[in-house]
């Protein structure tokens, strides 16, 4: 009993020197050490007990209750052996569930130290420290994702008229933004809610059509025709800074058992719809013209819009992802252009696509 007991401490005392590096693998081993303990220090205790119950009958030197006194300590002794160890093998699961931890910690930290390893998944790819990470541990992350928008124009009396032919700017893939989303569970370990926002960069261009191209002067922004030679690529730029807060909506969770609680597994593609709404700020905004003449094959100009842009935006976004693919359609509820623009379509709309991102 001495040997197992002595080779047990050993165990621990080395498991738990060795996981001072990593909170969750002590907590366990802590958790665990004092069962141990405790076990056998209260057996210990019941022993010593009876051991002088023993000496108490049986008092005298001679032979006989020498002999009979040696004979009875030696049974009490494996009596509480006996017990001793079949309390630790009732905590063998326990055990082997610490030993699993420990096995990970010790191949994901073969020097005591942190990296980043990769996991792929559709459409994004997961960056995470290299150490033993909980189902809880997933449940929250920070997120930067990549996507390109379709832009529209459409009139506050048609706000959903993404194909409508009266407007002046072309539909098409001409924008594009970048957004850093923190994201994290809404209520119980089990539920398929999450909430998220952050930080984003919007692009939007504003392609005229029938060859047009924006233009200002004192007083307004408007559309004419070019007429400085060949044009290649024209183009309104609008350049936002954005606070997304949007909140998403697992549709096919997945769940695992962790020390008897049940998590949503976050390692597995889910398919989700997310809604929100987003505010954002115009940093900048510019007309693009490149165009040749007969005298040079490339000519660029690019002029800073100064009327005729709203400086605020405020909208609501709806979508469908799968993985880190998602689609989604937005709406800016204020008017990207003002009264000073002569358009007559002035309503952001967007078909997005959202292609990449990546979780730290």
């Amino acid at each position: 009993m001495k040997t197992k007991i002595t080779l047990f401490t050993a165990f621990l005392l080395s498991i738990c020197v060795y996981a001072q590096d990593n909170k969750n693998v002590s907590s366990e081993m802590d958790k665990y050490t004092k069962k141990i303990d405790s076990i056998v220090q209260s057996e210990k205790t019941n022993m010593n007990i009876e051991l002088d119950k023993l000496d108490e009958r049986l008092k005298g030197n001679n032979a006989s209750v020498t002999e009979e006194k040696s004979k009875r300590r030696k049974e009490i002794a494996e009596k509480y052996e006996q017990i001793i160890n079949e309390k630790i093998e009732n905590e063998k699961s326990e055990l082997e569930t610490a030993t699993k931890e420990l096995v990970k910690f010790t191949v994901l930290n073969p020097n005591k130290k942190y990296s980043l390893t990769v996991d792929s998944y559709p459409g994004g790819v997961l960056f995470r420290k290299k150490r033993v990470m909980l189902p809880k541990d997933y449940l929250h992350s920070v997120k930067l994702s990549v996507g390109f928008l379709g832009t529209s124009l459409v009139t506050k009396n048609e706000p959903l008229g993404f194909f409508n032919g009266d407007s002046e700017i072309k539909n098409g893939f001409n924008s594009s933004y970048l957004a850093l989303r923190y994201e994290n569970q809404l209520g119980s370990f089990k539920s398929p809610f999450f909430y998220r926002f952050g930080v984003g960069y919007r692009s939007d261009r504003f392609v005229p059509k029938q060859d047009k191209v924006f233009s200002q002067n004192e007083d307004y922004l408007y559309l004419h025709d070019f007429t400085k030679g060949a044009f290649k690529k024209t183009g309104l730029y609008n350049c936002y800074i954005t606070i997304p807060l949007e909140v998403k909506w697992v549709l096919n969770p997945k769940y695992v058992d962790h020390e008897n609680v049940k998590y949503i597994d976050n390692r597995k593609t889910q398919m989700y719809i997310v809604a929100g709404l987003y505010g954002g700020v115009r940093v900048t905004s510019f007309i693009y013209n490149k165009f040749s003449t007969d005298y040079s094959k490339r000519i660029v100009e690019r002029e800073t819009v100064s009327n005729g842009v709203n400086n605020f935006l405020v909208g609501g976004k709806f979508g469908i992802g799968y993985g880190g693919v998602g689609l989604f359609i937005q709406k800016d509820f204020t008017p990207t252009f003002n009264n000073d623009a002569l358009l007559l379509s002035k309503y952001g709309l967007q078909v997005g696509l959202e292609l990449a991102s990546i979780n730290f």
